[in-house]
């Protein structure tokens, strides 16, 4: 049984999830080698979705249930104990730009409730890879204007105005709800958001899809805390964003690690885990009697509930490991609110 602050819960060992392959216009057909997918026909996949509802449990007796419906059925095994919902706090995901992404912006928490929304979306993008001259658009030239943008977006010059970061592999960038953005062919991200798909667009080079303009001037902040947040260097890890919503860590295994938690230096992990192989591959063991081996291949990801016991994980060869931990209101156990 595993203690979270009040009455113990039962253990919930970590699992695998099956990834989600998601259509955009301007993604690839063919997404090797990062994952083993290609296809002639069908829509271009730009997103590979590593913890949305719709993905599947893939590994243990919960396997074949979609990561939705399970954190409705064991709320604080997954979350913690206190928590105050039900509902999976991240969407994590793998960005394949192959044509511009549309010019769009992310809700505040307020806004996306004034629409009938129960969230809005903060996000970051780790660069996993870059070819040399790889930009995004990350918030708003200094001085534009509300009435610049609505101009921009008219005569379709609003790339303009926007802030242009040049990316590299091992880069962090913060994109906080009410930035302006877009991304630029030449990268490959990893996203972590707050669990919401809402974008309103504002230009989309001509493609023929929804636009949201008035809403995206309602959404958009002129100054943000948008652009590269600099690494944290700890002895055992590195701290590579830590903001309200989410923490993503990069977490050397050389050759095995033991904790369910990794904790060390950082402060201790409250809750739900995930486990991402950017590269390489590892393996999850533990010697607790029901906990089989869950192995953890390039570009896996492994969730690691509240309620998990201790595991070691074990580099199988080049392991890249990220960890990402959501952050979310909670009780405490004098019935405060965190």
């Amino acid at each position: 049984m595993v203690s979270t602050g009040q009455l113990p819960l039962p253990e919930l060992v970590p699992f695998r999830i099956t990834p989600r392959f998601v259509g955009r216009v301007w993604g690839y057909r063919d997404l090797r080698p990062w994952f083993d997918w290609a296809a002639e026909v069908g829509e271009p996949i730009g997103e590979v979705w590593l913890s949305g509802d719709e993905c599947l449990v893939a590994t243990g007796t919960h396997a074949g249930k979609t990561l939705g419906g399970f954190f409705g059925e064991v709320p604080e095994a997954m979350l913690g104990w206190g928590t105050l919902s039900a509902a999976s706090p991240l969407l994590i995901k793998v960005i394949f730009a192959r044509e511009k992404l549309s010019v769009q912006v992310h809700p505040d928490d307020r806004l996306a409730r004034k629409y009938g929304q129960p969230r809005g979306k903060t996000e970051c993008w780790y660069v996993l890879a870059a070819e040399p001259g790889a930009q995004v658009a990350a918030g708003l030239k200094p001085g534009v204007t509300l009435d610049q943008v609505r101009e921009g977006i008219q005569a379709g010059t609003l790339e303009e105005r926007l802030n242009m970061l040049p990316v590299a592999a091992g880069e962090m960038i913060l994109v906080d709800a009410g930035t302006v953005h877009a991304i630029w062919p030449g990268s490959i991200l990893l996203e972590t958001q707050q669990n919401c798909d809402l974008t309103y667009r504002m230009y989309d080079y001509g493609r023929g899809r929804e636009l949201h303009i008035e809403k995206a001037l309602e959404a958009t902040r002129l100054t943000t805390r948008a652009g590269k947040v600099p690494p944290r260097v700890l002895t055992d890890r590195t701290i590579l964003i830590d903001e309200e919503h989410f923490r993503v860590e990069r977490i050397p295994v050389d050759g095995r690690r033991t904790s369910a938690s990794l904790s060390g230096e950082s402060e201790p992990v409250r809750g739900l885990a995930y486990l991402f192989a950017a590269a390489g591959s590892g393996r999850i063991h533990s010697p607790r009697q029901g906990f089989e081996p869950v192995d953890l291949p390039a570009r896996g990801m492994v969730a690691v509930p509240a309620a998990s016991p201790e595991f070691s994980i074990e580099d199988a060869g080049g392991l890249h490991l990220i960890r990402i931990t959501p952050d979310w209101p909670r009780k405490t156990p004098s019935g405060e609110t965190q």
